[in-house]
């Protein structure tokens, strides 16, 4: 007997991996089994060792492979039994956020298969809102590698698919929530808090869309929290036109509503206003907005469709719109992570794979492509010009906060930002769950900068306490994730110069007026030398 390797693909989704081969001869014994390929490339003879995750493991003479189930045929008594032809096709489910499932998974899914050399057929089941990929491998067979089902809904129905089993994948706008935590848990599904059941994938800002005709630009918090409680119905009540306000918001299982109404109203309590329209989706609610002229809604970043985005006023005073690296560095104020959960009793390879590609500097693309903000990392000039210089150019409280002031603007002449941005578990000097993949996407950035590149780790705080403790405290915080960088890097980072600094309470981010953005303001930065020719 012979095989043919000359279709072989080193990658998760060809049909089959060499794992060790040597051409001597091998004798046929009772319990050998033979897989042949339709096109005669594949003819192989050996002992079963096992069949998993839709792939025999077969002793041969030749050493060992493992070869996919889709493409081959077994023969011998000591072949698995199916009761149906669907058994041989792995198959992985996600359920949960429209978002995820609709804004992105097609086109990862497509990304994927082309990252390993296979094609994707994707096509939408009766089952509506359901698509399903099927992945071909490019491996000489033309037949179905694996399968994946994507069930669009809410974030909600990502944990209760979990929760039933029903789901390899939960998709999420929201992180889970402490109950719904502690449910699956308590079922036996692991702590989905974890690092290894809890996958951020994307970040994204929720816009607040009008019809592309309105006339206003850019409306405060203030303003938005009174049109979607129903006290300003009226857009001339904003210097508009005088038109009665359409005010879409989405369902209560939603988890791009549940960031919204949680950072619009921020523990106040509100009631929806009366007139309010419900969207079942975020195409729903693009389309609703820009066919209403007095409408205002809100949707993910790849979902804006023609619609006008507003600009955002905080309530001291800070602008801001949802470019890419303000939401890489999560100061927008309606920004979200994306997320994927999966349960703790283990993925089977072909789960695992996409987990890995998803999670990758392979997938920033794709994910870009899709409209929304990968977690790749970009630089950006810190200008003279800009909000953040001008508030160091503003009168200090008293000389010690001024001399802080003019130090920081002196080094921002002489460095870039990053948009990586680190953030802490509130109460805690732990890295919240960005952290981690932020600190290997950080080595690998840094890894490939000359020798001699030196960067800096800057830390701020809120305001809450003295300006000194503060300080203190901004250069701790920075040096702590020094350490960190440096134990996950190893020696990878021997020609870089890693200094760290902290300047406090100055420069928010954000209003330290209440919990959520003082979180904003308390961070680390990462500062880059200029290019010496800039």
């Amino acid at each position: 007997m012979a095989i043919s390797t000359s279709a072989l693909k080193k990658n998760t989704l060809c049909a089959v991996t060499l794992i060790g081969a040597s051409m001597l001869p091998y004798n046929v014994l009772a319990q050998d089994i033979t897989l042949k390929s339709a096109d005669g490339k594949v003819n192989l003879v050996g002992e079963l060792v096992q069949f998993a995750d839709g792939h025999y493991d077969i002793k041969t003479g030749f050493g060992e492979f493992k070869i996919a189930a889709a493409g081959v045929t077994c023969e011998g008594d000591a072949c698995p039994k199916f009761e149906e032809e669907d058994a041989l096709v792995a198959e992985v489910s996600f359920a949960g956020s429209d978002t995820v499932g609709l804004g992105i998974m097609p086109l990862l899914l497509a990304g994927y298969a082309s990252n390993y050399d296979a094609e994707a057929s994707i096509v939408e089941t009766a089952n509506q809102p359901e698509i399903v990929a099927s992945i071909i491998g490019d491996d000489g067979f033309g037949d179905e590698m694996a399968k994946y089902r994507v069930t669009s809904t809410s974030s909600s129905t990502a944990f209760s698919a979990l929760l039933a089993g029903s789901a390899d994948f939960g998709m999420a706008s929201r992180r889970i929530k402490p109950g719904e935590a502690k449910r699956l848990q308590a079922s036996g599904a692991g702590n989905m808090l974890s690092p290894s059941q809890e996958h951020i994938i994307a970040v994204d800002s929720l816009l607040i869309i009008t019809h592309p005709d309105n006339p206003v630009s850019q409306i405060t918090m203030g303003q938005l929290r009174d049109i979607y409680s129903g006290r300003i119905k009226n857009w001339a009540q904003l210097g508009g036109e005088d038109r009665p306000i359409t005010v879409v918001t989405r369902q209560e299982t939603s988890g791009t509503r549940n960031v919204f109404e949680g950072r619009l109203f921020a523990g106040r309590s509100a009631r929806l206003a009366a007139n309010a329209t419900v969207a079942e989706n975020n195409n729903a609610m693009a389309s609703a907005v820009t066919s209403a002229e007095g409408a205002i809604g809100f949707v993910g970043s790849g979902y804006q469709r023609g619609a006008k985005a507003l600009s955002l006023i905080s309530e001291c005073g800070i602008v801001t719109e949802a470019d890419a690296f303000g939401t890489k560095t999560e100061e927008y104020p309606f920004q979200r992570r994306l997320y994927l959960y999966n349960r703790a009793n283990g993925l089977d390879t072909t789960a695992q794979s996409f987990l890995d590609y998803v999670t990758s500097t392979a997938a920033d693309g794709v994910i870009a492509k899709a409209g929304f903000i990968d977690l790749g990392i970009e630089t950006k000039a810190q200008a003279l010009d800009g909000s953040r210089a001008r508030s160091l150019l503003q009168p200090a409280k008293d000389a010690r906060e001024g001399s802080v002031m003019r130090d920081m603007l002196g080094q921002m002449l002489q460095n870039d930002r990053l948009s990586t941005t680190f953030r802490f578990v509130t109460g805690s000097a732990l890295l919240d769950e960005r952290g981690a993949a932020d600190i290997k996407r950080l080595v690998e950035y840094l890894e490939a900068q000359p020798n001699g590149t030196k960067v800096t780790l800057v830390g701020f705080t809120d305001s809450v306490g003295t300006f000194q403790k503060n300080y203190g405290l901004s250069i701790g915080r920075a040096a702590q994730v020094r350490n960190t960088l440096l134990a996950e890097a190893g020696d990878r980072l021997n020609g870089i110069e890693l200094t760290h600094t902290g300047f406090g309470e100055v420069a928010p981010a954000a209003c330290n007026t209440n919990d959520l953005g003082r979180s904003i303001n308390r961070r680390v930065e990462v500062w880059i030398e200029k290019p010496t020719n800039s």
